[in-house]
This record gives C-alpha cells, structure tokens and sequence, in this order.
C-alpha cells in the first residue's frame, strides 16, 4: 500500500511545485481554469447538481449550472493555494484577508472556557485558522486527514502556518482537543461533512447525518461555538466573518441538548449557503440517497 501511496504523492508534489513556481495569482487563476475545465464532467458532479437541484429548487437550471461552475473553480484555486498559505495574513501590509465579526471570537474565549470558531467548506476554508492567528488568539486545527499519509504530512506543514498546533482524528488528536478547551483557546473545525456516525438532523429540509464532534464539546466542556464564513472575493482576497456564539441549549437531556445545537449549527451552514450557493462544496454526500 505504502507504494501506491508514493505513486499518489509524485504527481501531487508536483502539482504543488508547480503552482508554488507559477506564484499565488497565475497559480489560483490556472488552478480554477483547470477545475472549470473538468469537474463539471466528472461523475461527482451529478451529485453536485442533485444536492443543489434538491436543496434550492427555486433555482433554475442555468442557475445551477453557473453555480456549479463557479463551485468548481473555487474548488480549483484553493487547491492550488495551497502552495502559498504563507501569503496570506489578516493584518499587516499585503494583508488577503478582512475579518468582521472577530469580536464574537474575542468576547467567547474571554469567558475563559476555551470555544469552538466553527465553519463548512466554503470560500479558501484552510484561512480561517490565520484568522484566530493574526487576531492574537491561541488554538487548535481540528482536521480529517487524507489517506495518503504522505499527502497528509505536506498538508499538515502548510497547514501549521495558519495554527502551530493540529489534532486528527485518534488518540492524540482527543487529547489535544481537550488540552485545548481546558487552556481557553479555540479548537477550529469544519463541520459540514457527512458522518455516518453522527445525528440524522434536518439540513434543508432533509435529514442529514452530522456530526455531533462540536455540539458534544461545547455542552461537556461549556465552550461557546462562534460560527464563521469564508467568502472568495476577487484576486485572492477573502472575507471572514465570524458571527455571535450560538445560544447553548440546557434542558438536562444531553441526548436532546445535542441535537439542539447540532440543528442551529446546520441552520446557519444552510443560511449562509443560500446567501452564496457557489461558494459552498456541494460534492458531498450529506444527505441518504432517494
């Protein structure tokens, strides 16, 4: 296994080098040329349209196509910059990304019990960790990582520019989530993806399995959860917004209490989406086939 492992990673290191050499704006540009050129014939696809067709049925079918156009080309650029998550910052001359909202993150963790800064695949979501960096803020990257364990270790390094400090799923990852919360910093998760042993909750209307990871922390730990948004605005800039904590259910049935919030989170994750289709990943299997 360990060799076809290798023969994934020659062509990504590349693909990496390439984009590297070509420079952040040549990189995302060509990046988004090429996913644009080829995901929407790609069989994933269909899934894409069949999410978006039923989630938005208000949305025509050259809506959806252009949506899903444009999906596709941010797919493709922030693959690509992957290469250059150095460049990006939220202060400071040649500063990418604008922040609004931060005061949320800044006035959860002053409660001094750590919090969650929570989101879904959209925009470059790999930057909403510079984000708790540039603010002055200490935290955790929660991620799932590849299977490629060589792909694993070149993102993880890139990923360390934005927060120092990584958790995967496992034994340590567990430990460094709750080391974390018990030092008042922020643990930053996405969590938009399906999980088969998650809670099935209504996302657009539909049950959708999801995951309980953030509701189970934040009512063990009493960490507020300040969701947040990445949008792609023009030449490599971003906007991040982070919006007030969610309101913690108490009722004393955690099984009930955990659903709860698990609902708010996927009712802002759906809020957001409908704000901005294309900005969202919709090639993922949220929702049981049918």
């Amino acid at each position: 296994m360990m060799a076809v492992y290798l023969l994934e990673y020659v062509p990504f290191l590349g693909a990496m080098g390439l984009f590297r050499l070509l420079g952040l704006r040549l990189a995302s540009d060509f990046g988004g040329w090429l996913a644009r050129s080829i995901g929407p014939r790609l069989p994933v696809t269909r899934r894409a349209r069949r999410n978006m067709a039923r989630s938005l049925p208000g949305m025509d079918e050259a809506e959806r196509e252009s949506a899903i156009l444009q999906m596709w080309d941010n797919l493709g650029r922030t693959f690509a910059e992957y290469a250059h998550l150095d460049r990006f910052r939220a202060t400071g001359p040649g500063a990418r990304i604008e922040i609004r909202g931060m005061e949320h993150a800044e006035a959860a963790i002053a409660k001094g019990r750590g919090g969650l800064f929570v989101s879904g695949h959209c925009g470059n979501w790999e930057l909403m960790a510079a984000c708790i960096r540039d603010k002055g803020l200490k935290g955790t990257l929660v991620y799932r990582p590849p299977n490629n364990p060589f792909v694993d270790k070149w993102i993880a390094k890139q990923r360390r520019i934005g927060l120092p400090t990584l958790a995967a799923k496992g034994g340590d990852g567990a430990r460094a989530i709750v080391r974390t919360l018990k030092d008042g910093a922020f643990l930053a998760m996405l969590v938009d993806q399906k999980m088969n042993d998650g809670l099935s909750v209504p996302f657009f209307g539909r049950p959708a399995m999801t995951a309980t990871g953030a509701p189970s922390l934040s009512l063990r730990h009493r960490a507020p959860i300040v969701p947040a948004w990445c949008e792609r605005l023009s030449d490599q800039h971003f906007r991040v917004t982070a919006y007030p904590e969610l309101a913690m259910p108490n009722t004393g049935d955690r099984d009930k209490d955990t659903f709860e919030l698990a609902l708010k989170l996927n009712q802002f994750l759906e809020a957001r989406i409908r704000e901005n289709p294309q900005n969202w990943l919709w090639l993922h299997s949220r929702w049981p086939k049918g």
